[in-house]
């Protein structure tokens, strides 16, 4: 048996703080190591196996597709991907696709779209887009300059011009930073990387209601909320407004590398020939991979993993060592009176992987786990708290 951690860190460069598990294969919300030690899967890929391990739909949708043809360029039309826009559009009401491989490369497309509305019509010193502190939307140049922490300013400098930031759930923060070179804002619903924190609905309500007076492009960054992760189709959507742009990624391919920006009303026509482009975008068997997960996203199985969120949020908060519990859906964040490290690492040696965000546990299950799998894994995560 090969010491995959040895050479991990012998051929792969370290930009990854990775925990002492080496995965080896796994079903549903189950995970196994090499020794064949079981783990209870509470991250999900970090919310990207929105159906677990190996899901038999999903596999044969992927598989289906690998035996007709894995990859054509984008000069060429395929179904898959024109599926899955159609399918997209009709679920959200937004118009138009851009089809890319992440979600930092979604964002950068919402930001492209956004500056270029702003700019043919009220010229090139339209540019600058409004986020919110303690934001989070990518590792590109650009999406590290829209992220909202200065902790990840430090490095790469110079980082892309033209990003403000407002601070969250104060709608006169945004207010004052509005001008004539201000093209856009985009928020999270949900600020997960910045610790699982669900934005107040006023707040929401208040910005997209500031866009729709200034003709600004209102933008929501569902890379991490989207696709049933909430407990809706797309987090928006608790707050009873629309987009002028929605992107998203990670549970969209259930495993498979695939993003999208998807466009309303005010922007499906922003963007033509030569103005945006991906090789792998709207690849069909990625687009094969999340047919199979958006269809199955329906009302009756949302509304489950509702009451998923419930009973985890419930358990959260009565457990000793546990602080205060945040975010929506099946997207949860916990403050413990241990550091959260040191959680995390106890639910490893009990057999369930969390994650972390900020000074909090992170959870990101499947959205279909089992009831009791769910409640063997937080037996788990109580006793790790415990002080």
């Amino acid at each position: 048996m090969i010491d995959v951690i040895s050479l991990d860190k012998q051929f792969v460069a370290g930009t990854y703080n990775r925990f002492p598990v080496s995965v080896q294969y796994g079903k549903g919300s189950f995970l196994y190591d090499q020794s064949g030690k079981e783990y209870i899967d509470m991250g999900s890929g970090i919310g990207v196996t929105a159906f677990g391990i190996s899901d038999d739909e999903w596999v044969k949708a992927v598989t289906d597709q690998l035996t007709k043809v894995q990859h054509t360029s984008n000069l060429y039309y395929t179904s898959p991907c024109v599926l899955l826009a159609k399918t997209l559009c009709e679920r959200t009401g937004l118009k138009k696709v851009f089809f890319s491989n992440s979600g930092a490369e979604a964002n950068e497309c919402a930001i492209k779209t956004a500056r270029k509305y702003a700019q043919d019509r009220r010229g090139k010193d339209c540019y600058k887009i409004i986020t919110l502190k303690n934001s989070f939307h990518g590792r590109t140049i650009t999406t590290l300059s829209a992220t909202g922490q200065d902790c990840f300013h430090n490095t790469f400098t110079p980082l892309t011009d033209g990003f403000l930031y407002a601070t969250a759930n104060d709608l006169e923060s945004v207010k004052s930073l509005v001008d004539d070179t201000v093209a856009g804002v985009m928020i999270e619903v949900v600020q997960g990387e910045g610790g699982v924190i669900a934005l107040d609905n006023d707040f929401v309500v208040g910005v997209y209601e500031l866009c729709k007076e200034k003709d600004l492009v209102f933008i929501c960054d569902e890379v991490q909320t989207g696709n049933g992760r909430t407990g809706k189709l797309y987090g928006y959507m608790h707050y009873g407004v629309t987009p002028d742009i929605v992107t998203t990624a990670k549970g969209l391919g259930g495993g498979l590398p695939i993003g999208a920006c998807m466009m309303g009303e005010k922007t499906q026509s922003v963007l033509g020939f030569g103005d945006h482009g991906s090789t792998y975008g709207g690849n069909p068997v990625c687009s094969a991979g999340a047919l199979s997960v958006i269809n199955r996203l329906d009302q009756k199985f949302l509304d489950g993993v509702e009451q998923k969120s419930k009973y985890v949020f419930d358990r959260l908060k009565k457990m000793k060592g546990v602080v205060s519990v945040s975010g929506k859906g099946l997207m949860i964040g916990f403050k413990t009176e241990k550091p959260a490290k040191e959680v995390v690492l106890s639910c490893i040696d009990g057999g369930v992987l969390c994650l972390t965000a900020k000074d909090k546990v992170r959870l990101l299950p499947a959205l279909n786990i089992p009831l009791n799998v769910l409640e063997k894994a937080l037996d788990v995560i109580e006793w790790a708290c415990k002080p």
